[in-house]
């Protein structure tokens, strides 16, 4: 156990929850050691027949993953920054390819590094409070924790459009758009959910689960499902942004705005990103990530997208390059080397 983390075994359910309330359950380096540990510990455990996962508290399940340690590493020889992405990605992996039910309670805001410890468990149960996005674009970075897999195999430019606006999504939209398997009902609770994982006797989680599912309110976001289709099928900026003028509707005057906000740099190398993981691995994307996060934490954007979000909070970044034209191939093409420090290697 760490501060931060906290997991144990509770009859046939291994539990790990995220109880970093001040920062809406943000991991940093040591909650992602933790919930690794929790993972051995839980596998070779033949008592424990799933892993359950939840956000201490009802605001997050978890926010993101702590982008200020990279900030804070500027100008020194930490390896804050190799080091977390690199176990980060590690431990997604681990839970994508699990050999035991992993129960995600995506309770709260579920974003970023949260989006990272839920999307690839094998349930996925949202609740009335879920509001999932990955809004890594607006940060100067990209929708990583593994994202890319997932968003890159959506149909009709959905996954772009989640991606490159950072969108925020309801427990319906998730369940639409195939984010969430589960929906918890609105009388039940969490902790009422995770205590039928407990009582298991065999190892079927979803009719431990079935007492405690309903339906969320419905999800908006298939409303604009041909307009996302027309305009974020494309893979080029520049089309997107043209296909948007010609919509000539409120939702598209406000999704042109909104990708005006973000990283331009960010918007290309993401765009870069899908096209490649639609036919990559999951592993393989992993790989890609990393690659990215490590010339992000070295270029520009991202650290100004810190800056203006969570250090002066002006919400004023200043991007460089800051027009999508000015963003040059090489540039982009610098996000897709082997970083210095090398290359994510699984064992």
């Amino acid at each position: 156990m760490t501060a931060g983390l906290h997991w144990f075994r509770d009859g046939a359910a291994g539990r790990v929850i995220l109880d970093r309330q001040e920062a809406l359950n943000a991991l940093d380096l040591l909650m992602v050691r933790a919930f690794a540990e929790a993972l051995d510990s839980f596998e070779s455990d033949p008592g424990v027949l799933a892993v359950t996962v939840e956000g201490k508290g009802e605001r997050a399940f978890c926010a993101g993953g702590d982008v200020m340690a990279f900030y804070n590493a500027q100008g020194t020889d930490s390896t804050v920054g190799a080091d977390f992405f690199r176990e980060e990605y590690t431990l997604n992996r681990r839970i994508k390819r699990y050999p035991k039910p992993v129960v995600a309670f995506m309770d709260g805001i579920t974003m970023g590094g949260g989006v990272g410890v839920s999307l690839h468990a094998s349930h996925r149960v949202v609740t009335d409070r879920t509001l999932f996005a990955m809004p890594e674009t607006g940060i100067g970075l990209f929708p990583d924790v593994g994202t890319g897999h997932f968003l890159s195999r959506l149909p009709g430019g959905m996954g772009a459009w989640i991606a490159l606006t950072g969108s925020r999504l309801r427990a319906g939209d998730c369940l639409d758009i195939g984010i969430g398997t589960h929906g918890l009902d609105a009388a039940s609770s969490v902790e009422a959910a995770v205590g039928a994982v407990s009582a298991m006797e065999g190892d079927d989680v979803d009719a431990a689960l079935a007492p405690h599912l309903g339906e969320p309110a419905p999800g908006s976001v298939m409303e604009a499902g041909d307009a996302i289709t027309r305009c974020f099928a494309h893979r080029d900026l520049a089309d997107i942004l043209a296909s948007l003028d010609a919509e000539r509707s409120d939702w598209a005057e406000r999704t042109w705005t909104e990708l005006g906000r973000k990283s331009p740099t960010s918007l290309r190398i993401t765009l870069r990103q899908l096209e490649l993981a639609a036919t990559a691995s999951f592993e393989d994307e992993l790989r890609t990530e990393y690659r990215m996060s490590q010339a992000c934490i070295a270029g520009h954007d991202f650290m100004e997208g810190i800056r203006a979000a969570l250090v002066d909070r002006d919400r004023q970044p200043r991007w460089h390059p800051d027009r999508i034209e000015d963003v040059t191939e090489d540039l982009v093409a610098r996000h897709f080397v082997e970083p210095s420090v090398g290359d994510l290697r699984f064992d």
